[in-house]
């Protein structure tokens, strides 16, 4: 996936051009994938008609010089490809921008989350261990960045306890991703220490409290950010 930010002047909005991996994130997936991701092979299924090779994860690996060829894309030229795909809700504005006139580029790395609930996070928490991992937290998404990546969160515009990321996550998300970026429908918090790391990102708000009251129910599925 290709994912493009740009700010048109007056407006704090994301545009997003997807390619790549826009049907696996945007179609429907069986229901256990919502307890946690789809496997290689899915990704790989739900990207059939994709022509480039395949992260390890089994997402698109858009090949770097288009990504860098798309960065001098304006949001008009962006749209028009969008429509003649047929991608028609690919638009999402009401963020805060951390670097204005930034332009973002990457494949997108979509996470999930949803307000706790026993049930079903005693669910989650048992497939991550059988699939080896001991904790479903937000590192546990990004200690999964792959350089290129642009991590898009899911937080259902949760403000309180809705932090994906303070200031040393943020910039281990930086070094993971080589500055590629971050969307979330959430909040971030250490804004004067983010401010400094050179890496675009979207949020809805900034809040002081760690993030809690949630549960990680997904990575590399379905999402929805806004209206997107």
């Amino acid at each position: 996936m290709i994912g493009i930010a740009s700010i048109p002047r007056g407006k704090s909005s994301i545009q997003a051009l997807l390619c790549g991996c826009a049907i696996a994130f945007l179609a429907p997936g069986p229901i256990h994938a919502q307890l946690f991701t789809f496997s290689k092979q899915e990704l790989m299924d739900y990207t059939a008609q994709e022509p480039f090779d395949r992260l390890s994860d089994g997402r698109p690996k858009v090949p770097n010089d288009m990504m860098e060829r798309a960065r001098e894309l304006s949001s008009e030229e962006i749209w028009a490809v969008l429509q003649q795909r047929g991608f028609n809700n690919q638009y999402a504005d009401g963020f805060q921008v951390l670097h204005p006139g930034k332009t973002m580029v990457g494949r997108a790395f979509t996470v999930q989350f949803m307000p706790t609930r026993s049930d079903v996070d005693d669910i989650a928490r048992a497939k991550a261990k059988n699939s080896g991992l001991a904790h479903l937290t937000n590192q546990t998404a990004i200690d999964m960045l792959q350089p290129g990546d642009v991590l898009v969160v899911d937080l259902f515009g949760k403000k309180v306890n809705g932090t994906i990321v303070g200031d040393n996550l943020f910039y281990y998300t930086m070094k993971a991703t080589g500055g590629g970026g971050l969307v979330v429908d959430g909040s971030v918090r250490d804004l004067n220490g983010i401010s400094e790391i050179d890496m675009p990102a979207y949020f809805r708000a900034v809040d002081p409290t760690p993030i809690g009251n949630v549960m990680l129910t997904g990575i590399n599925i379905p999402i929805r950010i806004g209206g997107v």
